[in-house]
């Protein structure tokens, strides 16, 4: 069993930012479905993404016309109402995460590494510190749950699915954060490293997108640990 240090005031303080942004996230996700669901029983598709539902919402909140019975109007402007509060809630809690993450200097190392913004960089130094409870990087990746099951028998090494045995946030912002990195290679190839182009060849997206946050979370154990920003190896 691993366990972090205890944690200080001030790293509860951020996390009481993180387990509310979490929860206005998971309820905006609710409300964004609901609509979708609603409205598409009238003919009325709304594409996929935040942007498109957000958008919707707003038009519905100013009365663009859309032709639909006078009691479903009632019930889906009201939901699209809520949905851009919440919206502006959680915009807010995101400017008080990068506020905070601004005073604090191991959040702001965190940020040089690839796929790292304020919101990850702090709930990460929230919730582990300096990180020096971890022995090695694989074991600070394999308690957030990255690391692949061993099934090795007879002699034969083989590994199975990630473990998801450790800190379900954390993982999830990883993820979320290597996801947005190969969407962003698939625009600018030509700014992706080596190392994740030929992931990315060789493996599906999904998996590849795992591994990309394995390895980023053994890249944050080293900044942590060492105090000093993430610099990429130079091939010579």
């Amino acid at each position: 069993m691993r366990f972090v240090e205890m944690k200080s005031a001030e790293q509860q303080a951020i996390l009481c930012q993180h387990r509310a942004r979490e929860m206005m996230v998971g309820q905006r996700t609710q409300l964004s479905n609901t609509i979708r669901g609603l409205i598409g029983e009238f003919g009325i598709t709304i594409r996929k993404g935040l942007e498109s539902i957000r958008n919707f919402a707003q038009s519905i909140k100013d009365d663009n016309g859309y032709d639909l019975p006078d009691v479903a109007l009632s019930v889906i402007t009201s939901l699209c109402q809520q949905l851009l509060f919440l919206h502006a809630r959680i915009l807010r809690l995101d400017k008080a995460i990068t506020t905070t993450a601004k005073m604090d200097h191991r959040i702001k190392l965190l940020q040089t590494i690839p796929g790292i913004g304020p919101v990850n960089a702090s709930a990460i130094v929230a919730t582990v510190g300096s990180a020096h409870q971890f022995k090695s990087g694989r074991d600070f990746a394999a308690w957030i749950g990255l690391t692949p099951l061993n099934k090795s028998s007879g002699g034969k090494e083989r590994l199975g699915k990630i473990s998801r045995m450790g800190d379900q946030y954390l993982r999830k912002l990883l993820v979320l954060g290597m996801t947005a990195r190969v969407r962003a290679a698939g625009t600018r190839p030509e700014r992706v490293d080596p190392w994740t182009a030929a992931i990315l060849e060789r493996k599906p997206v999904r998996v590849a997108t795992v591994a990309m946050a394995n390895k980023t979370a053994r890249i944050i154990w080293a900044v942590l640990t060492r105090n000093e920003p993430y610099a990429p190896r130079v091939a010579i």
